[in-house]
Order: structure tokens, then C-alpha cells, then sequence
């Protein structure tokens, strides 16, 4: 199996998203209190240390903070994204004009925070199902804003990515087939509507619907709150419409994808893997996900 290269962020949406940061925080008037207690002339050095264990992401945007601030201040990376520390790991220092420092400080932390949280979260996650060929994929459950870099920290856990949007992928839910008439006649017409490139997923709320969507074979059957004994018939009712044998179902080419959501946590993940489903889709690593308690420790002379 190929290991896959880690993800990359666009400079130019780091930096929009750290901008747009940076004003809500300094506001009208900048970091007032910084300017009121430290004088211009004032330098200092210091340390972006991780006091836990965790898998690391958000480095990139944790240094356009502070250059956006003042691109003074000399920031040096001692880590990557994706990288596992441990408790007192150093992970950035700065040095540097000390109001700068001070006044990038809580941004650039609160994107290291989160963004590792849920890299590390994720990789709670992934390490629950690594005996399986299950992956954990996100959903569009993310912060307004930030969801291509918290997508970014997912795939830094060893999670993947579902649609980033309502624009790239089609996913029929069960309204869209309520309304639409049935899940044959949606299948068939998100097949007429889409590109060839556009993937299709249906999901579905009983094993009547599946088999219904597997005659009209979209690429991806989404599994809505199945318990294991009915996500491993799923399996087998996916694996006899292929005519596929056991040993080669899970190399075959072509076959319908599944997915299995819904009371998916870190408790319950490990029994749904090893029903044989192949993605396993849950909001918890985004939105549930603990921030990595990182702090700036300044170096006092």
C-alpha cells in the first residue's frame, strides 16, 4: 500500500483566514494593554511548548501570525504538521520585538490549539480501527470558515476527507428522495445532471433502500444509523450484488462503496469498523475534538 504524501495548505487561504483573525482580535486600536505596560524598544524570545500528548497541525498558520503582526519577529518551527510530541515538546520559538510577540500570540496559539486537537482526536479515531479496512472521514460539520483547515487537520490524524462542500460531491440524503420520489428515480437523475467526474453517494435508512439503491449502482450507499448486525448484512447484501467471494471483496474494483454515520463516537467506532463497511463518517473529530493544550512560555533574562 502506498503511503500517502501529507496534506498541504494554500498560502493564500492561510492567509486570509489568519488576517481575518488577527483583526477581530486587535480591533480599533491594536492590543491595548501590550502597548500601555511594554515599551517600543523592548525585545524578547520565546517558546510555543506542547504540555500533552498530541499529533501537531496548524504550524503554517501559527507563523503567518506573527509575520502578519510584524514581520520582525523571527519565527523558527522545531516541529512539522503532523508530527506526535510529547508533554514539554518545544514546537516554535520566536524572537523578536515583544509587543509583536505578545500581540500574535493568543492567534497564532488558538489555531495551533484547535487544529491539533483535532489532528490528535482524529488519530484516537483511526488507531480504534486500524486493525480494519474502515477509514474515519469527516463531514461538513465544521466551523463557518475554517473547515478546509480543520479538513486538513483530520487527514493529519490519519482520518480522511468527505465532500468539502455542497459543490463537489453529490450526496442524496433522505429528504432529497422524499421530495424527489424515491431513491431509484434520484439516483437516476443525479446520474443525468452530474459530470462524469462527480461522485454519487445515496444514503439510506433500511435494507429495502439499499438494495433498491444498488440496482441503479451510484458509487457510495450511506448507512444511516445501523446497528452492527444490520451494517455486516449490509455488507453481505453488497458483497452478493457484486458476485464477489469473500477473499476478494475488499481488492475489488468497481464495487459500491459504504459508509456507515450516525452514533458513531470513540466507543462505538471500533465495533461499526469491524462490521467490513468501508468509511465510517462522524462530526465528533470536528466538532467534538479537545484543543491540544499548547502555551508561550517567554524567556526571562
Amino acid at each position: 500500500m502506498i503511503e500517502p504524501f501529507r496534506p498541504v495548505l494554500s498560502p493564500l487561504m492561510i492567509e486570509d483566514i489568519v488576517k481575518a483573525a488577527l483583526l477581530e482580535d486587535l480591533g480599533r486600536a491594536g492590543d491595548i494593554t501590550t502597548y500601555a505596560t511594554i515599551g517600543p524598544e523592548k525585545t524578547a524570545k520565546a517558546a510555543l511548548n506542547s504540555r500533552e500528548d498530541g499529533v501537531i497541525a496548524g504550524i503554517e498558520l501559527a507563523r503567518a501570525a506573527f509575520r502578519l503582526v510584524d514581520p520582525a519577529v523571527v519565527f523558527t518551527a522545531l516541529v512539522s504538521d503532523g508530527d506526535r510530541v510529547a508533554p514539554g515538546t518545544p514546537l516554535i520559538r520566536v524572537e523578536g520585538p515583544a509587543r509583536s510577540i505578545l500581540s500574535a500570540e493568543r492567534v497564532a496559539l488558538n489555531f495551533l490549539m484547535h487544529l491539533s486537537g483535532i489532528a490528535t482526536y482524529t488519530a484516537r479515531f483511526a488507531t480504534e480501527i486500524a486493525h480494519t479496512r474502515a477509514r474515519v472521514t469527516c463531514t461538513r460539520k465544521t466551523l463557518p470558515g475554517l473547515r478546509a483547515v480543520e479538513k486538513y487537520a483530520v487527514r493529519l490524524g490519519g482520518g480522511s476527507n468527505h465532500r468539502f462542500g455542497l459543490d463537489d460531491a453529490i450526496l442524496i440524503k433522505d429528504n432529497h428522495i422524499a421530495v424527489s420520489g424515491g431513491v431509484d428515480r434520484a439516483i437516476h437523475a443525479a446520474r443525468a445532471y452530474a459530470g462524469h467526474l462527480v461522485k454519487i453517494e445515496v444514503e439510506v435508512d433500511n435494507l429495502d433502500q439499499m438494495r433498491e439503491a444498488l440496482a441503479a449502482r451510484p458509487d457510495a450507499i450511506l448507512l444511516d444509523n445501523m446497528g452492527p448486525e444490520l451494517l455486516r448484512e449490509a455488507v453481505e447484501i453488497n458483497r452478493a450484488h457484486g458476485g464477489l467471494a469473500e477473499t476478494d471483496y475488499a481488492a475489488a474494483v468497481g464495487r459500491v462503496a459504504l459508509e456507515a454515520s450516525g452514533n458513531v463516537n470513540i466507543h462505538t467506532i471500533r465495533a461499526i469498523a469491524e462490521t467490513g463497511v468501508d468509511y465510517i463518517s462522524t462530526s465528533k473529530i470536528t466538532m467534538a475534538a479537545p484543543t491540544l493544550d499548547i502555551g508561550l512560555d517567554v524567556e526571562i533574562d
